[in-house]
């Protein structure tokens, strides 16, 4: 605490993947002196319990497509800058296994071309080709060369190493308790102490409603559980993410697929383990004397209608809320809008689609 300022330009509250990209996007600017507060360490949340995937085929509607894609677009730029965190751009399968879903990919396919965002719809044999341990049950599948994943511990890192050397203060194991506005800024009270900025930025993920009760706003944020399995390395048979899964640089494949509403709950369940662990060998029958080696769970935060919420929070002055779920495919595209509207007043791309105020 000693060597913390009290006042600061900009407080950003979670280091997760939203917020360890706005304060590095924000350090660069090297004009504000921020804060981070994070109340457990970074990655303690939904960012260190995470698919890290980078998706983009799957995201409807097609504008949401499009932001997402620009987000994809910015990472190649962004590991040159910071350093390496492991993101290939794999493409990712989407298997379907009734004629019903194959009208939807093909709906799918037809909105995202709209704006730029290929979406091949594959017959069963297309899949096989690409995943020979795919089970001949699917009919067929979307692919796009799009999609891909990364290492979200090396990227959070990296974000956070690059911030600290452009001046970003840190202030770890520090809950907030209570904010007071005054003076066209925020006090934010925490478990340890209190500091003052002009810009409060919200990006705790799953912790948002609670932030947002002590600033009187609802910020509509439903805790979804998913429960991940993480199996022994094995050698490469994924050249694709496939479905709800995909495979290491080490070798393990990472399987999930569980949508839960238990608040912030993070404990594995044996039921869920089983459906999980059935599901992957429904999708890759070679899996079947697999061994599991690691359970985990992490709660996402999905806004109420499933679209971000990013940018100013109206009649609260410089105050600004980023929330979403798919964090790891959003955080360069978001930590550079947010960047853009605290220094600028504006943005690059427009966030009306996103801002809080279309639940009111």
């Amino acid at each position: 605490m000693s060597n913390l300022n009290k006042a600061y330009d900009v407080i950003v509250i979670g280091a997760g993947v939203i917020g360890a990209s706005i304060v590095y996007h924000l350090s660069e600017l090297k004009k504000y002196n921020v804060l981070l507060i994070e109340q457990d360490y970074p990655m303690a949340g939904t960012s260190g319990a995470t698919h890290a995937c980078v998706n983009v085929h799957s995201k409807i509607p097609a504008s949401y497509g499009e932001f997402s894609y620009y987000s994809a677009e910015l990472y190649s730029f962004l590991e040159r800058k910071i350093g390496d965190f492991e993101y290939r751009r794999t493409g990712s399968v989407h298997p379907f296994f009734s004629e019903d879903d194959r009208d939807k990919a093909l709906r799918l396919q037809e909105e995202q071309e709209k704006v730029g965002i290929r979406v091949d719809v594959l017959t069963r044999d297309e899949v096989l080709e690409k995943i020979p341990d795919a089970t001949e049950e699917l009919l067929g599948a979307t692919f796009s060369p799009l999609d891909g994943h990364l290492n979200p511990f090396r990227l959070i890192e990296l974000y956070l190493q690059a911030a600290k050397r452009n001046g970003l203060s840190t202030a770890y194991y520090h809950q907030v308790v209570d904010f007071k506005q005054a003076n066209g800024g925020y006090h934010v009270f925490t478990n340890k102490g209190s500091f003052y900025s002009k810009y409060l930025v919200l990006a705790a993920g799953p912790w948002m409603k609670q932030l947002g009760k002590l600033l009187h706003i609802d910020i509509p944020i439903r805790q979804m559980r998913g429960q991940l399995l993480v199996t022994e390395p094995l050698q490469p048979i994924l050249n694709y993410a496939f479905g709800s899964m995909h495979q290491t640089e080490n070798g393990e494949i990472l399987i999930g697929y569980s949508r839960e509403e238990f608040g912030l709950n993070r404990d594995t369940t044996l039921d869920m383990i089983q459906k999980t662990a059935a599901m992957a060998q429904y999708y890759l029958p070679s899996l079947s004397n697999t061994k599991i080696v690691r359970s985990f769970a992490g709660i996402r935060p999905v806004p109420e209608d499933g679209l971000p919420i990013l940018g100013e929070v109206p009649n609260q002055e410089n105050l600004y809320i980023a929330a979403t779920h798919s964090g790891v495919t959003l955080s360069p595209l978001v930590g550079t809008l947010i960047t853009e509207l605290i220094a600028q007043g504006e943005t690059s791309l427009p966030l009306n689609n996103y801002h809080i105020e279309r639940f009111s």
